[in-house]
């Protein structure tokens, strides 16, 4: 059995979440510790938080801000944030991200605040 596995990011297809389009890697893999997620932020994406999962970003292109628990936080190519549990986050400005989420990305680990859906809206992730 091979100790690695290789995923072209942009072969993989792109699926709509609530923070924009993603590319996933590795969410097949029942063993795998963590995955990649290539990720192409919309303008408004909404806050959300996870309660087991541990998320980097590292911002490959475009300007913005990462809103962290209301703080609204500048970056620019080549910042990296470290989002922990419970941390109510979101990516604001159109921006390339890399997302590594520790462990692996799990929809039910997706939580919003009641507050920030619409009426009838619906989160995606």
């Amino acid at each position: 059995m091979k100790r690695f596995q290789h995923v072209e990011l942009g072969d993989l297809p792109p699926i709509q979440c609530s923070c924009g389009t993603t590319r996933r890697a590795f969410v097949d893999q029942p063993d795998a510790p963590a995955s990649a997620h290539y990720l192409e932020v919309s303008d408004e994406p909404l806050s959300h938080y996870h309660l087991k999962t541990t998320e980097i970003y590292v911002v490959l292109e475009g300007e913005g801000f990462i809103e962290l628990d209301g703080e609204m936080v500048p970056v620019k190519p080549l910042s990296a944030i470290m989002i922990r549990p419970g941390c109510r986050h979101r990516a604001v400005g159109k921006m390339k991200i890399l997302n590594i989420p520790v462990p692996k990305h799990d929809d039910a680990d997706f939580h919003y605040d009641e507050v920030a859906l619409k009426p009838g809206q619906v989160a995606i992730h």
